[in-house]
C-alpha cells in the first residue's frame, strides 16, 4: 500500500461522526433511521457519511423491504476493531489515555 491509500483509509476514520457510526454498526445493523437516532444526527449528514464510509467498504449495506440496512464489513473491518482494542488495552494505557 502506499501513503495516499493509508491517508484515505485513516482520514476515512478520523472523524468523530463516522466513529460512532462503526461503533454502533459493530453491536447491530441498523437502517439510516436508526443509526440517527442512536447517534442524535440529522438523517441527511448521516447519510453523507455513510456514503464515504461505502465507497472505502468501511461499511455495507443491503436492502429489506424499503429500507436500506447498514452493517460494518465483516471480512476486514471487525478483526481490524478487535486488533485496536487488543492494542489499546496492551499498549495505550500505559499513555494515560482515558475514554
Amino acid at each position: 500500500m502506499s501513503f495516499e491509500t493509508y491517508h484515505i483509509f485513516f482520514k476515512n476514520l478520523s472523524n468523530t461522526l463516522k466513529i460512532r457510526i462503526v461503533s454502533e454498526l459493530r453491536n447491530k445493523d441498523l437502517s439510516v433511521n436508526e443509526l440517527a437516532d442512536k447517534i442524535g444526527v440529522e438523517q441527511s449528514k448521516l447519510s453523507h457519511a455513510l456514503i464515504k464510509l461505502k465507497c472505502c467498504k468501511i461499511v455495507d449495506s443491503r436492502i429489506e423491504g424499503k429500507k436500506r440496512i447498514y452493517s460494518l464489513n465483516k471480512k476486514t473491518i471487525i478483526s481490524m476493531l478487535n486488533l485496536i482494542d487488543k492494542h489499546e488495552k496492551e499498549f495505550c494505557k500505559k499513555c494515560g489515555y482515558k475514554r
